[in-house]
């Protein structure tokens, strides 16, 4: 069994998320996620803007972000947002105890601004998703610095017309 099979079935499970609707929505999610990437998070999800377009179900994982639709009356499954992690730019979250919710959003590459409405049962559920979000969002931060990627030789530099150093931004 490999890592995302062996995190996948726990997290929905601690999810409370019936077997059949893990079993119904893996096929699509082994299709986004590579096998050697672990789950840190499967739950329901709605979208505070559309209430009715269904049914949500989000992943994420260390590298990707995956979320996929069922339709309420055919109750289809269609993808909704597969995307590396490092390719989503503005990601907030905003952790409510009182409502036992957290809202995620996140502008995708395209520049559509996604949200999402993470509903939990106890108010504790919503530290605990707090510290999961801030974990897979806030650890990746690059620092600003730039980094050197290559460098030309001293006496090539004192040459007139010789190229200067790449820095990567």
């Amino acid at each position: 069994m490999d890592v995302f099979s062996r995190t996948f079935l726990p997290a929905a499970a601690e999810a409370g998320l019936a077997v059949q609707t893990a079993s119904r929505h893996m096929p699509v999610f082994r299709r986004c996620v590579g096998s050697g990437d672990a789950t840190i998070l499967v739950t329901r999800c709605s979208r505070p803007d559309r209430p009715v377009d269904g049914d949500y179900l989000l992943l994420l994982t260390h590298r990707r972000l995956v979320v996929t639709r069922q339709t309420r009356v055919l109750h289809r499954l269609r993808l909704h947002l597969n995307t590396e992690l490092r390719e989503l730019s503005h990601v907030t979250w905003s952790p409510d105890p009182r409502l036992h919710c957290v809202e995620l959003a996140a502008t995708a590459i395209d520049g559509i601004r996604e949200r999402f409405l993470i509903r939990t049962q106890h108010p504790k559920q919503v530290w605990q998703l707090d510290a999961l979000l801030n974990h897979a969002f806030r650890t990746r931060v690059r620092s600003a610095q730039p980094r050197i990627v290559a460098t030309v030789a001293e006496a090539a530099a004192a040459r007139p017309g010789s190229f200067a150093p790449v820095v990567a931004h």
